[in-house]
């Protein structure tokens, strides 16, 4: 196994790039760069950006090259590289395209140096290898913020559940386990418009309109988790995303719940934040070389 590989997160309005120390699953000193990428421009233009930024973080660090860990978002055939994101507002010019051939062209490296996962599957990947999921042999991840990730480790290997569509109230499990649900629900209560959930939660001990969103919340939480352990029986259940920097304002609700229905699982809360699918993107090469 390479002693260092580069983590690579590629979010929907930014890149972050990072090596990762394997041995010690730290970032490399100097080595984390994050910079703004527009989605929406051709994929020429943001593969150009893409390739400066990963060479920004190659110099940092000292070094010519290195194995590569990409968490990406979906739809897309992580195995062979091809983009199906599609109506998404995101990457568009990418669909039905080889993105890791296309890129590792740009970087005059081998495809085959670079590995691609879900970017859900890549927190929980993080949390397992250098955080919160340390240890157990089986652990489900939720992603809380602008959708709702799933993914299941068992035994060193993580996948993506792709519950997000499942069928969940009246609609999708997205739909009421997001921050588009939070900013919909405050709004049909109060007529009021707030940004996101972090500036909704600073007004949960003042506002009972706030806190009744968060109740409701947890209760929508804790039936969907219920329903998530009863197919995979995991030893304890990690939550990230943005919406987890609210934990405690629904963590109580869904003790609550899960009390009421006589169920238990053990439940942490993300201990790399942003950092986790970067780490989780290069410890995929873990036992791969």
């Amino acid at each position: 196994m390479d002693k260092y590989v580069m983590g690579i997160d590629i979010g929907g309005s930014h890149i972050t790039t990072a090596m990762l120390n394997m041995e010690n699953k730290t970032i490399l000193a100097d080595s984390y760069v994050r910079k703004k990428i527009n989605s929406r421009a051709g994929h020429e233009q943001i593969l150009n950006d893409w390739t400066a930024v990963i060479g920004e973080t190659l110099a940092q660090a000292g070094m010519q090259s290195s194995k590569i860990g990409i968490a990406m978002p979906g739809p897309f055939d992580y195995e062979t590289g091809i983009s199906y994101m599609k109506n998404t507002t995101k990457y568009e010019s990418f669909y039905g395209l080889n993105v890791k051939e296309m890129l590792a062209a740009q970087l005059g490296m081998p495809a085959s140096d670079i590995l691609m996962q879900n970017d859900a599957a890549c927190f929980l990947a993080g949390e397992t290898f250098a955080g919160a999921g340390q240890g157990f042999d089986k652990v489900i991840g939720l992603t809380l913020g602008t959708g709702l990730g799933t993914a299941v480790y068992e035994k060193g290997k993580v996948s993506d559940a792709d519950l997000w569509r499942t069928p969940f109230l009246d609609s999708y499990a997205e739909d009421h386990l997001s921050t588009r649900w939070f900013l919909r629900h405050y709004y049909e209560l109060t007529g009021i418009n707030v940004i996101d959930v972090k500036e909704m939660a600073k007004f949960y001990e003042t506002s009972p309109n706030v806190r009744e969103v968060f109740e409701e919340f947890a209760v929508n939480l804790a039936n969907f988790i219920m329903d998530f352990q009863q197919k995979e029986n995991a030893e304890a259940l990690i939550i990230g995303g943005n919406i987890a920097n609210a934990s405690g304002k629904f963590l109580p609700g869904l003790a609550k719940q899960f009390k009421k229905h006589d169920f238990v699982l053990p439940i942490y809360i993300s201990e790399l934040n942003e950092q986790a699918a970067l780490i989780g993107a290069a410890s995929c090469w873990q036992g791969k070389n």
